[in-house]
């Protein structure tokens, strides 16, 4: 009876760590899909101003980017009104790898979540997400103080960790797409993913703590 008690709780942890996967790649999947975040900034931060394009078309060759970017078939990234630089080029690349990766971890993670939530529901184990999805919430808390004191240091450290290079550093004449993605609109973006971090752990939170009072 023991061994098959501590075996559930290997399996409810490897559950957490699976659920907390799902929710990190979902969020991370919602925020760079959310384009109205997108045709919000172009007014927000007068992004016509730095290009001779109208809205129409800008949002057009944003969506060639983002096709390119979400697309494992689509191997050539081509702008309608933008050229792109070779190292231009090799920093899209190396954001779709991260994308796809992103996308590859929510395909493998989200139908064990399922069934893992199905099973904790029906053992009225809900409860067992509080703490973890209370420690959760405290992460974007944390980077969101960071970036609150300097988002351009915390801009940096970002690529920092996940480039190896320097191509992300685009030259405004080489690559005017930079001119239509400010860093602001990358702020706003960080702030939207981990705003629904914390929506999602918070409904775990609030279903686990309606369990408890039923209990």
């Amino acid at each position: 009876m023991r061994r098959k008690e501590q075996s559930w709780i290997w399996r409810e942890r490897a559950g957490i760590v699976c659920l907390i996967l799902t929710i990190i790649s979902l969020s991370i999947t919602l925020t760079i899909n959310f384009r109205p975040l997108y045709r919000i900034d172009i007014e927000l931060l007068n992004i016509l101003d730095y290009v001779s394009l109208d809205k129409a078309d800008l949002l057009k060759n944003y969506g060639e980017l983002m096709s390119y970017l979400n697309n494992p078939f689509n191997q050539t990234l081509q702008l309608s009104d933008f050229p792109v630089s070779k190292s231009g080029a090799f920093h899209f690349y190396e954001v779709k790898r991260l994308f796809l990766l992103c996308y590859g971890v929510l395909i493998v993670t989200i139908i064990p979540s399922g069934f893992f939530i199905k099973r904790l529901i029906k053992d009225k184990r809900v409860w067992r997400l509080i703490r973890p999805f209370q420690w959760g919430m405290i992460i974007p808390v944390i980077f969101g103080t960071v970036m609150a004191i300097g988002f351009d240091q915390f801009f940096v450290a970002f690529h920092g960790v996940f480039f190896n290079n320097d191509d992300w550093l685009f030259d405004p004449v080489t690559d005017p797409i930079i001119n239509v993605l400010p860093e602001t609109f990358f702020m706003h973006c960080f702030i939207f993913f981990f705003v629904l971090l914390e929506l999602f752990f918070l409904i775990g939170i609030l279903f686990g703590k309606r369990e408890l009072k039923k209990m």
